[in-house]
Formats: C-alpha cells, structure tokens, sequence
C-alpha cells in the first residue's frame, strides 16, 4: 500500500501516468493486452518540489540520456554508470567531491522530474523576447468587431513590457500596419486572392534578403521594427489605430458571403515572425468571424446558397474546397514549424469558419484554439484574457520546445498524439509502425503550456534474448528531456526518468493487472478511436470499441465459460466499461449533429488536455445540492434527477446547472429573498459558487447553462445521462420521473450483453 502511495505521489510531480504500469516482455505478450501500451505525459506539469539547477546536465556519451538517480554510481572511481545503455561514463572534475554522503541533487532518488536553467552559452539561441502577432478579421458587423477591438486592447495592457507586438488585419485584403510610425498609420496591403510565398512577403515589406532588418551582430533594428515593437512603446498607437479601425469596406453584393482571405493573411504574418532573429518565440493570435471565402486556405464559395461543409460532404467527398484548404495549411504549418512559431485561433461566429482545416496548423505548432458564438460571449472573453493573465491564473504560455524521450532496450516508440511535429529524428528505439507523429524519436513543441498533454504509444521489440552479461534487469526506463524557452524567457531542460517493472508471466496475470490505470486507459482509446475516425476511411469506431472491450473483459474477467451471471471484473477493471459506453455516445465518436468545425474543437482538446479533464469529456461528473445533506457526487443517469435537488454537470466544454421542478418554483415565488429561508438561498447559490471554481482554472473557459427540469435548455443535461428511462419502459418507472426520448441502450442493457458475449466459449 505504501509502495502504492509512492508511487502516486511520484506520478503527481512528474506528470506521467501509463496505460500499464507493469510491462510484458514480448510483442506476442503486449498485443494480447488489448490496450495498447501507451503513457500519457504532462512535460511542464507544474509542481512545487521541482528543482531548477543552474549548471548543465551530464549526458551519457554512447546514447546522450542524462544522468538521474537511476544511474549507479562508483563514488571511489567517480563513474556513473547509464541504466539505458550500460555505458561507463567519468564524472568530470567539478563532481570530484561527491561521496555516499554528499551526492548532487540529479541523483536524489526523490527527483526524477529536474529542471536545468540553460545560459546562452550552452544554448546557441540566446534569449529574446517574445512576439505576438495579432491577426484581426474586420469582415463582421460593426458589434462583433467591437467585441474583438475591446479584447485586445485590454490583451495589451496585460503582456510584459518588453514582449514585441505586431498587428495585421484583414478582410477581402490584408493590411499590415507599422506600428513604428505613430504620426500617422501606415499600412502594406496584400491582395487577398494572391498565394504568397516567404519571400515575396519579405521583400514588400522592404524586409527582403538584402535589408534584413538585423544589424550587426543580429541586433534588432530598424527593418522589423518599424512592424514589431516593445508593448510599453506602441500599446498608445495600437490603441488608437484599433479605434479608428472600420468593419471592412470592400462591397458585399446581395446573396453573397463577404470576401475573407483568413488563408493570406495568416501567410503573411508567418512571413512577417520569420524575418524575427531564429529562434524567438513567437505567436500569431488570429481571431476569426467566419469562413475564409478569398484565395488560398477558402472552404467555400461567396454564393451564399451554397451550405458549409457537414460531415456528411466530407464522408462523400462531396467538399469542394476541403482537401485543398488542409494541403495549404500543412505547407504553412512547415513552414512555421521551421521557424519555431505558434498559430493561436479565436474563431467566434454562429456558422463555420475552418477550425477543421486549420487543425492541422493549430495542432503541429502547439497552439491554443477557442470556439465561441460572439466575441462578446463570456466563453472567448474570459478565455482570450487568460491566455496573457499573470500570476496563479498564467497558462504558463512557452514556446519553441523540443521533446526527446530516451528508453531501455526492447522498447520502440510508435509515435505521439498531440501537439506536437515529429523531427525525423531515426534511432534504435523507432518503431515500424506508426501512430500520429512518428518515425523519431525527437518532436517540435513550437508552444507548450502548464497543461499540454502528450500521448506516447510504445511497443515492444520481440526480443526475448538476454542482456550480453547474462542477467535479465527487472526494470525498465524511459526518459523525457524536453527543452523550452520559458515565459520569463529563460532557456530551460526539464528531465524526467521513470521506471517500470517487467513481468514474466502470461497475460492476466497478477502482476498485469495491478499494474492497470483504467482512466489513462480510457482517454487514450478515446484519442486513438479519433484518430483513426479522422486517418482511415472505412474505421466504424463503435464496432472497433465494442470488439476490443469484449477481448478486454474476455481476457481479464473472472467468469465460467458461457454463464453470463457468473462474470467479475476486479476492481482495478470495473470502470473501463461504464468509460466505454460513454465515449460511444460521446461527442468524439458520435458527430451527427456537431459539425466539422466543432468536431475538430472537440478533438484538439481531448488531445492536448491531462488524464482527469480528458475523462470529464467523455465522462462528465454530476453533483446533487439538495436539502438533505452535503453535495455528494451522483450517478450520471436520469433517475439522479429529483423535484427538490438541484444538479451540476461538468462536462468540460460547457457546465450546466439544473434545477429540479419543486426547487424552481421556489425560485420563481422568491421565497430566497426572504429572511427566514436562508437555507435555500444558500442552497440555490452553492452549485454556482462551485461552478466558478471549476471554471476559474479551465482553458477555454465553459459555457454555463443555467436551466429548470422541463424547460427548453435541460437538454444540455438529459443528452449527457444515462437513459435508465425512456419512453420504451415509462410504464415500469416511478411516477413523476424523468423519461429521455431515446433509442440508445442503456448502460445496463450494455453491461448486460457485455457478459452475454465476454463468456463465450467461441
């Protein structure tokens, strides 16, 4: 027990948690496992014992793993020795006075997760300050543009002083704006219709190969300056242009959309954050109102009785401009990578604007995606102000990060899921098959922040032939060192080494299965089960999902053959198939009525969000206020919904409070404004109060329902439960209960065929 509270404790300050935490020896062994091998990593996961070194890390000289309290140690010869490769490395001269009794920090065995502050001597890309491009969309009506223009003037206000600010806005043209020029505006302006490449961009912008904009030395000089400048300097002049700033006066005829050219503009400001001294972290903020209908990156024609792509034209190949929209947008995700820069996007709009065609830009250069209804909605206001909030609420926003991971022997890396770009880094440890970002062992991570999240698939190579020295070692060890440019723009490593057990023994064995995480389990079926919805053609992901929960249960059950009552499942299992049947019904995999854009939202965030808020997704909690005691978490089915309770929901992307019949008329007759029914009106706030907790922490910010049973808006809560009830069986229910108007099973119904088909002979 205590040994397990270590090791929970450890996985909380580095941040990884793995799909097994016992591994089988040989590929034969791992397939039968059903769920893939796979950890789940956090690589900046913020923790207060973390330790930040200021002197450079030691590498092992054959595989440039580092050293970690894992290494054994010879103090008398001063030799370390690497536990992934075996090689014998010399300690160097200033470690001369290390001893049993007084050991350096790296090789405490309580920090396997160390940071080490780089100087710009062990880093060739010296420290700078970071950039924000904003990128603005001007064709809207005049309230929205309002909504956007008050946004970031008040972003400003919020960045450091010596962050670099840029500012291009757009419509059926893009303009880019000197801010270096106060006296009066002067702006480039780029025809909409036009591709442009790197180059071409440069050089209108008099900032071409010849008058880079780089003094001497590579100081930053007039060229980029006079479009980039310091926060402190230009924040009155980009006050006063956004001001004067009108919606965008190009003439829209009857019947047609505006004409957007979203693909242009974001080409531009790439090109505009290349010409910035290598290695500067940078970051274009696009907020977006609506569908790029102008020159590359377009996703549908001006004539507005053409409809926006649904899923249904994209399963039929029935999109016109989709493929082509996402092949412009991975050469611009290439070429951003290759400068180290991130592309943010704040889309608010009531139609589609492209969020499923940018997703391959967002999601290969680490950037944060926000979709709303309005820029005046709470869900993009409250989110944009925290992207540049400081202090507890700070996203911790980092930028042109790299991940490495080192691992023992017999271990492959298949690849991750997130965002992330694979280097093409090529080693012992790549494996043949590919998931995501494959093939390397090496990722770009241009921005990274306190809570993105990786998912790194292993496998196992098949080798059951023992160590040259003849002794098989228990243990196996993976490493991550990634390094970043933190906010404070700071050059850091952070290293985190674990290691895990071998098992011998066949699958379902003990060993196995007290190794089992079932809620890491669960979100990485949940990413994989998008993944290949989006990567192959034919996939039915609930068959794909029912097959291999059956195999599971099969496998790891407790049952005789062919008698469905006699079936357990140890507890260390018992979740894994309520977190199936609610990923079936989940937005993820069920994507009618969701369009493509919203689609792509969802499944950003599933990829880039830690274990606990990933389940949440597919799984969302349900808390109950009543009279009769304090709130107490209740089963997410519609019989946990009484007259005189009142219900939270969290399901990540929105919260919803619902009150319970009884309750609401209270309400609505006011008995919490009078004195003598305190109690109620503490019960009536207390669901809120514990809602802005919740949201207080969350990016993107929730939306939050407030709503009363049987009134228009408590389908935000009825979707999401169990229906125990429906209108199949109301005749067996309790009078007065809920029925949901469904023909979903209901998870005891699943349960129940789960058995039926786990214990067949067959």
């Amino acid at each position: 027990m205590a040994s397990e509270l270590a090791e929970t404790d450890q996985t909380n300050i580095d941040g990884v948690r793995l799909t097994w935490n016992t591994w089988p020896r040989t590929k034969v062994e791992s397939s039968k496992c059903v769920i893939p091998i796979a950890a789940s990593i956090t690589p900046l996961h913020p923790h207060p014992s973390i330790l930040t070194l200021p002197y450079s890390p030691l590498h092992c000289k054959t595989c440039s793993s580092i050293l970690s309290p894992f290494a054994r140690v010879d103090f008398a010869a001063l030799i370390w020795i690497c536990p992934f490769c075996y090689q014998r490395n010399h300690f160097p001269h200033h470690y001369s006075a290390i001893s049993e009794t007084n050991v350096p920090a790296e090789l405490y065995p309580q920090y396997t997760t160390i940071e080490y502050s780089l100087t710009a001597a062990d880093d060739n890309r010296g420290l700078r300050a970071p950039v924000f491009v904003f990128v603005l969309d001007t064709c809207m009506v005049d309230e929205e543009l309002g909504f956007a223009k008050l946004a970031l003037i008040r972003a400003i206000g919020l960045l450091p002083e010596n962050a670099l600010v840029g500012f291009i806005s757009f419509g059926t043209q893009v303009q880019v704006h000197e801010l270096g020029f106060g006296e009066m505006s002067k702006v480039y302006v780029f025809r909409g219709s036009k591709e442009l490449g790197k180059d071409q961009v440069l050089d209108q912008l008099g900032l071409g190969r010849r008058s880079s904009g780089f003094g001497k030395g590579g100081s930053f000089d007039s060229g980029v300056s006079r479009f980039l400048l310091p926060a402190s300097e230009c924040e009155y002049t980009f006050t006063s242009l956004l001001e004067e700033l009108a919606t965008d006066q190009w003439p829209v005829p009857p019947a047609t959309r505006a004409a957007r050219c979203t693909g242009v503009a974001l080409s531009v400001a790439s090109g505009l954050v290349g010409a910035c001294l290598p290695g500067t972290g940078a970051r274009i903020i696009a907020l977006v109102g609506g569908p790029c209908t102008e020159g590359p990156g377009a996703i549908i024609s001006k004539d507005l009785s053409d409809p926006v792509r649904s899923h249904k034209d994209l399963d039929k190949d029935a999109a016109p401009y989709f493929r082509k929209a996402v092949q412009y947008y991975e050469e611009l995700a290439k070429q951003l990578v290759s400068q180290g820069h991130v592309l943010d996007l704040f889309a608010s709009a009531l139609d589609q604007v492209g969020v499923a065609e940018m997703k391959v830009i967002i999601e290969r250069t680490g950037g944060l995606v926000v979709l709303s209804e309005s820029f005046g909605h709470s869900v993009f206001k409250d989110s944009f102000r925290r992207v540049f909030e400081d202090g507890e609420q700070s996203l911790g926003l980092s930028f042109n990060g790299t991940l490495e991971i080192n691992c023992s022997k017999d271990i492959k890396i298949q690849g991750i899921l997130g965002p992330c770009t694979s280097l093409e880094k090529k080693g012992p440890a790549v494996a043949s098959t590919v998931i995501g970002q494959g093939n390397t062992t090496a990722w770009k991570m241009c921005g990274l922040d306190k809570t993105t999240c990786l998912t790194v698939f292993f496998d196992i190579s098949s080798s059951e032939k023992q160590d040259p020295s003849g002794n098989i070692n228990p243990q196996l060890y993976i490493q991550f060192l990634t390094s970043y440019q933190s906010p404070d723009c700071q050059q850091r490593l952070r290293v985190t080494t674990i290691t895990k057990r071998w098992t011998d023994g066949a699958v379902g064995s003990e060993d196995l299965v007290q190794g089992f995480d079932q809620e890491t389990a669960a979100v990485v079926i949940a990413r994989l089960t998008s993944h290949k919805m989006e990567m192959e053609e034919e996939f039915d992901a609930t068959r794909w999902l029912d097959r291999n929960l059956i195999r599971l249960c099969s496998k790891f059950g407790d049952y005789r053959k062919d008698d469905p009552h006699s079936f357990t499942l140890n507890p260390l299992f018992s979740l894994f198939p309520q977190f199936m049947f609610n990923l079936r019904r989940s937005q993820f995999v069920q994507v009618f009525n969701n369009s493509p854009d919203e689609t792509a939202y969802f499944r950003m965030l599933l990829n880039r969000e830690n274990v606990p808020n990933s389940l949440v997704m597919i799984q969302p909690s349900l808390i109950s206020y009543s009279f009769n005691g304090l709130p107490e978490a209740v089963l997410l089915d519609v019989a946990s919904i009484a007259a005189d309770r009142i219900l939270l929901l969290d399901s990540y992307f929105s919260m919803v409070i619902f009150h319970g019949m009884t309750i609401a008329q209270w309400r609505n007759m006011g008995y919490q404004d009078q004195p003598e029914h305190q109690a109620f009106a503490q019960l009536l706030q207390a669901p809120h109060n514990d809602a802005q907790l919740i949201i207080r922490d969350r990016f993107p910010v929730p939306r939050l329902v407030v709503c009363d049973q049987h009134g228009s808006q408590a389908r935000f809560l009825l979707a999401k439960l169990n229906p125990s009830a429906t209108y199949n069986n109301a005749s067996e229910m309790a009078a007065g209960m809920d029925v949901i108007f469904t023909d979903d099973v209901n998870l005891q119904v699943f349960i129940e065929h789960l058995q039926r088909l786990a214990v067949q002979s067959s």
